[in-house]
């Protein structure tokens, strides 16, 4: 348990990724806030990459209020479909719009450390972006395969740094912090497993499966569509990695969201995820 002290304590924060569920990662930064804790350096990566880089350079609460307004209608808008054949959105309206609505910003020149954490698939290895344009290493660290295309920055191809180490605890261990907190987003669900992610029948997840698997509507096809396999492989896969970066590099403290809190493009749940992550918060820092 961590003691309430006048003088606040500093933190490394550490936001994992996990789609949609990354919006709790809002809830836990007002958390500490509120209770006077001060933080030091953000690594993150895929939407732990977007929530940090926006606190690190002053924009949280804009983003929130952003957020909280999407629709269904809002995030299809952003969703530019790509010809090729590195993945299915471009997303560079996305990245356009947090440039218009922030600025240009270099990570360099941010007032808190920030990482941005993406994966060099080629070389199998890694890549932390801790320079340039900041907007450029979220756009590769979200870089989900097959859904968004690939990011080339310095003449290397990045993609989502959730395929390589979905908490990326390492870049803030030498940060000399009092503590590290790190976020989980693929935590054991608290149903039956067979039940992760379900699709609702209104949910931009439903709408994705059915674009996938050829705009059929049926049940059979909402429970085992194309994109509904291929996102949960995606989670089992970071999950397996989790467990081994977190045996390598243990936080001081781990706030675990549940897996099947909502789907992974189910961004119009701002409100309830916000508010799950402040609960977490709580429940364990409290």
């Amino acid at each position: 348990m961590l003691k309430q002290k006048s003088k606040p304590q500093t933190v490394s924060l550490v936001l994992g990724s996990g789609g949609a569920r990354g919006l709790a990662h809002i809830g836990i930064i007002h958390w500490l806030k509120e209770h006077n804790y001060t933080i030091n350096s953000i690594s993150g990566c895929s939407i732990g990459s977007v929530i940090g880089g926006v606190y690190a350079c002053g924009q949280l609460d804009k983003f929130e209020e952003w957020v909280r307004s999407l629709s269904l209608v809002d995030i299809a808008s952003f969703m530019d479909i790509s010809w090729g054949s590195s993945g299915l959105i471009k997303g560079e309206k996305l990245i356009k719009t947090l440039r218009s609505m922030f600025g240009e910003k270099l990570i360099e020149e941010l007032p808190i450390k920030f990482t941005a954490v993406a994966a060099d698939i080629r070389n199998e290895k890694e890549v932390w972006l801790t320079e340039g344009c900041l907007f450029d290493a979220i756009r590769a660290s979200i870089s989900l395969p097959l859904f968004l295309t690939p990011m080339t920055i310095n003449g290397i191809e990045l993609i989502d740094g959730g395929v390589l180490n979905p908490i990326p605890i390492a870049p803030v261990f030498s940060d000399n912090s009092d503590i590290i907190i790190a976020v989980n987003l693929g935590a054991h669900a608290q149903v039956d497993s067979t039940q992760n992610h379900p699709a609702e029948k209104n949910s931009i997840t439903n709408k994705f499966n059915q674009l996938w698997s050829g705009g059929n509507a049926s049940q059979k096809t909402r429970q085992s569509g194309m994109y509904q396999i291929a996102d949960m492989a995606f989670d089992a896969m970071q999950n397996t990695i989790a467990r081994q970066k977190l045996a390598a590099y243990p936080p001081d403290y781990l706030i675990d969201i549940e897996r099947n809190a909502c789907g992974t493009l189910d961004f119009d749940k701002a409100d309830e995820m916000i508010a799950l992550g402040y609960q977490k918060a709580e429940e364990l820092l409290a």
